[in-house]
């Protein structure tokens, strides 16, 4: 019997528009598409973002983590700029602080949002349902025109060029969790 080593990695990438979160896609490139050929064949997205959406996506081999970055349970939040129709007011704050429910029944834990002028919002949420920020902006009357992810916990984008890659220290994501 021989024991085997696996190191763990972390990457970041600023994902483009049009490029989908899987592993594997027929039709599209995806997010592993971008990733430097330096990368482990092994590693895998934490998290998804939509085809249309852009900005913050993680790469690991760490089960661990990957798991405590996506549960709620562990209380990562996860920011997002919006630009959208119409202009948020006290009402739709209230309402993401309190926790929509959406028009199929979906229950999402509270969330914060805050107006940045005419059309513009950052939203922070705690969970990632399925295009659970755009359909709780179009829940309360603000399609969603751009949306990309700025920051998970305390990571940031940190000026990475949509479709760059940059690999992280263990350091830079223990903060997270």
């Amino acid at each position: 019997n021989s024991i085997s080593y696996v190191k763990m990695e972390y990457w970041m990438l600023h994902k483009p528009a049009g490029v989908v979160s899987a592993t594997e896609d027929r039709r599209d490139r995806t997010v592993l598409d971008l990733l430097s050929d330096a990368a482990r064949k092994d590693l895998f997205p934490v998290g998804r973002l939509d085809k249309a959406t852009e900005g913050l996506l993680l790469f690991t081999n760490d089960g661990v983590l990957a798991h405590k970055l996506i549960s709620p349970r562990f209380g990562v939040w996860k920011r997002y700029y919006a630009e959208h129709e119409g202009t948020a007011g006290e009402a739709d704050i209230a309402a993401f602080a309190a926790g929509l429910t959406l028009g199929d029944g979906t229950k999402c834990l509270p969330a914060r949002l805050t107006p940045l002028g005419a059309g513009k919002s950052c939203v922070e949420i705690q969970e990632g349902k399925y295009h659970q920020v755009r359909r709780m902006l179009a829940s309360r009357g603000m399609p969603v025109t751009y949306l990309r992810r700025d920051a998970e916990g305390t990571l940031g984008l940190d000026g990475l060029e949509k479709g760059a890659v940059r690999e992280l220290p263990l350091s830079s994501l223990e903060s997270l969790i």
